[in-house]
């Protein structure tokens, strides 16, 4: 019976474990797979950061700093999480027996199946706004994604970029309340560039793919002093006029963020039982415990700034709890 299984190596669980290792827990690491954390570009808004480094290289200095103190890390996808009084953990790599569960795998950012996206991450193509807007001022950026995340997520990017665009792939937009921005419904084909992003190529669909949330006839884009300027569908995104035939658009960009995040770690509390927040995190209370006793979380995945200082914080308070939770466990 294993005392913490800490489901997800970002910086969340890393830091849980650090701090359910010092105690003695022995905690078992999985890491479910690859984190929003390996596919920052860049990283400089966070203590002792003289340079900038990238996401992959932080994710795995943690997961060296674990292993330097013992801590066991194991490479396996997580199928389920059953039972309540103790816990068990199914795994491709078997079932393990757990007393408590720290739940750290993030907000799980969707990558679609478009050609180009993987193969860019990191050179244009970005997974938060909040991270990474800093590095697209003055320039031209789409958001990919249809709900009030990527909505969100072009309102981190308006203030820095040069214009924002969100791009719904085919779909309709599911807004919950208006918006300004240019919205283009147009099928995503691919994402073009070499070294780094080039533009988005896209499939006419029908006669008006590009439309503002606010009016079904105009066309909308936020200009940097924070305007909007009505344009014709085919001026929308480049008044330089894009190159286009019968069927094909290219839509030239300086950068890519996806925006189709649904929280893996939320999924797994919504199948256990534990309450979920309205905008669909996992409801923790100051301790980082969910309404499941003995299931804490961490990270992303509870909402708040999707920032690596906060998910830090929220993992050392739900190792300290999860300690706390085990001991008083092994007292009765």
């Amino acid at each position: 019976m294993e005392k913490i299984i800490i489901i997800g190596a970002g910086p969340a669980g890393i830091s849980a474990a650090l701090y359910a290792a010092r105690a003695n827990m022995n905690p078992l690491v999985i890491n479910n797979g690859i984190g929003a954390l390996e596919k920052a570009e860049k990283i400089e808004n966070y203590y002792g950061m003289e340079h900038p480094v990238s996401g992959k290289e932080l994710f795995e200095t943690g997961l060296a700093q674990a292993k330097a103190l013992g801590v066991r890390i194991l490479e396996a996808q997580v199928l389920g999480i059953g039972g309540f009084d103790t816990f068990t953990v199914k795994t491709t790599a078997g079932d393990f027996d757990t007393i408590s569960v720290i739940l750290a795998t993030g907000s799980k950012r969707k990558a679609p199946a478009i050609p180009g996206i993987k193969e860019l991450e990191g050179r244009g193509v970005s997974y938060c706004a909040v991270c990474d807007a800093f590095f697209y001022r003055g320039k031209d950026v789409a958001v990919l994604g249809n709900s009030d995340f990527a909505l969100h997520e072009a309102e981190e990017l308006a203030p820095m970029a040069g214009s924002v665009t969100i791009y719904t792939d085919g779909k309709e937009p599911e807004f919950s309340r208006k918006s300004s921005f240019a919205v283009n419904t147009m099928k995503i084909q691919s994402v073009e560039g070499d070294e780094k992003v080039s533009g988005l190529r896209l499939i006419s669909q029908s006669e008006t793919d590009a439309k503002s949330d606010t009016d079904g006839e105009k066309n909308f884009q936020l200009l940097p002093e924070g305007k909007e300027a009505e344009m014709e569908a085919s001026e929308l995104h480049n008044p330089e006029s894009p190159v286009r035939d019968s069927t094909e658009t290219f839509v030239p960009a300086d950068g890519v963020f996806v925006a189709l995040g649904t929280a893996g770690s939320a999924e797994m509390a919504r199948q256990m039982g534990a309450a979920l927040t309205e905008k669909g995190n996992i409801k923790v209370n100051e301790k980082m415990e969910s309404t499941i006793p003995g299931l804490f979380a961490a990270g992303d995945c509870t909402g708040g700034l999707l920032q690596v200082a906060k998910a830090v914080y929220d993992g050392a308070q739900a190792g300290l709890s999860a300690n706390q939770y085990v001991r008083n466990r092994q007292k009765k």
